[in-house]
């Protein structure tokens, strides 16, 4: 029995617990956190950082374009400013180049040679000049020019400023970046009669030249922007994704150098821009970052992914060792508790043929000697639990009965016949019941009849004595042992009402409920203390002393024996103010399934 009792408390302790199962699969995600939470802030850091260069890398290239474009603008201006102050071009301003029909031809060739060379020094990005002689209302220039400019037209167009759009007449030269130079002056807007303009432009398909340029050596897609014009993109450009940007920049309106990660569409895009100098233009440049950073991201996808399945991985192991050895351990542990609450019939199967399933070879012999051993035992206590009921029917107090003969003998030399009826009625009804000893018991309503008949009697002796019966109909077919309520009862009458002279109530009432009957047992008499209460129902869980009446312990330990542990005596104050007597038992499930009805019973 030690080795059981060392099983049990095996098993109470793995209750208290978390099993092995529950550890390892803790285990494994306290280590995969950590490790998750360490890539995971690494992974940002390396976003964060690739992010920073990127911006930082594409704001210099960015500028650096801006700068070339704003540097061959510069040498245009630059050009201008020379070519106004070259002989030959003041001669050609001037009066005298009509006197001589040779020197005229030979300044005009080589002002237009000037002209052809400067338009010809790169092929990225050709320039286009026009020297007009207000004075003499003549033109040379390198591209397909013969007629000089509007003054009206010059007045319009002379802001000192770049313009774009409209520098020249033709239909071919309208989307055009052009500048006019003056020598003179008088105020903005007036010209003199001798002015000498310079004009200075170049096509937008420059600007295209070094956005394809730029794009070739870079992953972004970059334009040119100016607010209230069409912007200039470049010659594979992603048209869908230029129109949703230029809405972008003409709600936000982008200052001289702006940088803003821009989603659209669900995709995020690096936007940068850079103010040009000299035309008041933005270089605009977008870089998809879902795609440069994709990498990142997708070694960030693949790890979660190998650790999702080293993490499955893991809980297949752990599941594997809950079959193998967790699931055994619980299976034993089981078969340990049923052996606990006393199911010795228990047998343990193993399929596998292992370390447990000897284990459960000995489990299975070690149940089986152990229920031989009780079987014995008990067959012994229910032996001496007959023997012990017989003996109790069999020493029926006589005192009650001569006291009920005795009335008899009275009401019938008082000639009251209805008494004597009534109590030898009750007095055999009452005999008849306690002195059968061939069936060990009987159903509730049989009990209930017999305390009806006791009752019946003492209420005869004792005129102040009055009693209520309520007990539920689907109680009364309960199977209850013989003469279980009877000492109960007689303990009221005798200790409860019979001690007081202004006493005499007795109720017993029951309830079924939760699995579970319940029959309480109350009296007005003087009661017990709280100390004497806790005395007595500590009594009832002890082995039988002389000094202590047997009735109620025999009672107790005879529900106790054919309903169970559950099933018990409970002594307390009553309602009614004096003793309570409260009986429990759990209801047999071949019981608990059957249908009864729910009407109650009132006996009185």
């Amino acid at each position: 029995m030690n080795t059981w009792k060392r099983f049990i408390t095996l098993g109470r302790t793995s209750r208290s617990r978390f099993s092995l199962f529950a550890k390892i699969n803790c285990l494994i995600v306290v280590l995969f956190i950590p490790i998750i939470i360490m890539y995971t802030y690494s992974n940002n850091v390396t976003y964060d950082v690739v992010s920073k260069e990127l911006q930082v890398s594409n704001t210099k290239q960015l500028t650096f374009l801006s700068s070339q474009i704003d540097s061959r603008i510069n040498q245009m201006m630059d050009f201008s400013l020379i070519l106004s102050r070259d002989p030959n071009v003041r001669a050609f301003n001037g009066l005298n180049i009509w006197n001589d029909r040779y020197d005229k031809m030979q300044t005009r060739y080589v002002i237009q040679e000037k002209l052809m060379l400067q338009s010809g020094v790169t092929d990225i990005w050709p320039t286009r000049y026009a020297v007009h002689s207000q004075q003499n209302q003549d033109v040379i220039a390198n591209y397909n020019r013969t007629s000089g400019y509007d003054e009206d037209y010059l007045k319009r167009n002379m802001s000192g400023q770049w313009t774009y759009g409209d520098g020249a007449e033709s239909k071919e030269d309208m989307k055009s970046f052009y500048w006019f130079f003056t020598d003179s002056l008088a105020q903005p807007g007036m010209l003199t009669g001798s002015n000498l303009v310079i004009e200075a432009s170049f096509s937008y398909e420059n600007i295209q030249n070094m956005l394809d340029t730029y794009k070739a050596g870079g992953q972004g897609d970059p334009f040119f922007y100016h607010k209230g014009n069409s912007p200039i993109l470049n010659r594979s450009a992603d048209k869908q994704l230029s129109e949703e940007l230029i809405r972008y920049l003409d709600e936000h309106s982008p200052e001289d150098t702006t940088q803003d990660v821009v989603k659209l569409n669900g995709k995020k895009y690096l936007v940068s821009s850079v103010k040009s100098s000299y035309l008041d233009w933005h270089l605009v440049d977008v870089v998809p970052l879902y795609q440069i950073l994709q990498p990142i991201s997708l070694s960030r996808n693949l790890f979660y992914l190998f650790m999702i399945l080293l993490f499955v991985v893991g809980i297949s192991a752990s599941i594997l060792l809950y079959r193998n050895i967790q699931y055994p351990i619980k299976k034993l542990i089981q078969g340990l508790r049923r052996v606990q609450r006393g199911d010795y019939s228990v047998r343990l199967h193993s399929k596998d043929q292992n370390e447990f399933s000897f284990l459960f070879h000995r489990f299975n012999d070690m149940s089986h000697q152990i229920q031989d051993l009780i079987e014995n035992v008990f067959q012994e206590k229910i032996r001496a639990k007959e023997a012990t009921l017989k003996q109790l029917q069999a020493q029926i107090n006589p005192h009650f009965l001569y006291n009920c003969l005795g009335y008899i003998i009275n009401m019938a030399q008082m000639k009251d016949e209805q008494a004597v009826v009534s109590m030898a009625h009750n007095l055999s009804a009452y005999y008849r019941y306690t002195t059968r000893v061939e069936r060990e018991t009987s159903s509730l309503k049989e009990e209930i009849n017999l305390l009806v008949n006791y009752l019946d009697i003492q209420k005869l002796r004792n005129g102040r004595i009055e009693y209520h019966i309520d007990i539920p109909e689907d109680m009364l077919a309960q199977s209850v042992p013989r003469l279980m309520l009877q000492p109960i009862v007689e303990n009221s009458v005798i200790h409860g009402v019979a001690k007081s002279y202004s006493s005499g109530e007795i109720r017993i009432t029951g309830e079924n409920s939760n699995g579970f009957c319940k029959i309480y047992i109350d009296d007005d008499g003087p009661g017990l203390s709280p100390e004497q209460l806790e005395a007595l129902n500590l009594k009832m869980q002890q082995p039988l002393q002389e000094e202590m009446g047997c009735g109620l312990w025999n009672t107790n330990q005879r529900i106790m024996h054919l309903f169970g542990n559950q099933s018990y005596l409970l002594f307390g104050p009553s309602p009614l103010g004096g003793f309570r007597t409260e009986m429990i038992w759990e209801i047999p499930k071949e019981d608990t399934d059957s249908d009864k009805g729910n009407t109650d019973t009132n006996l009185s």
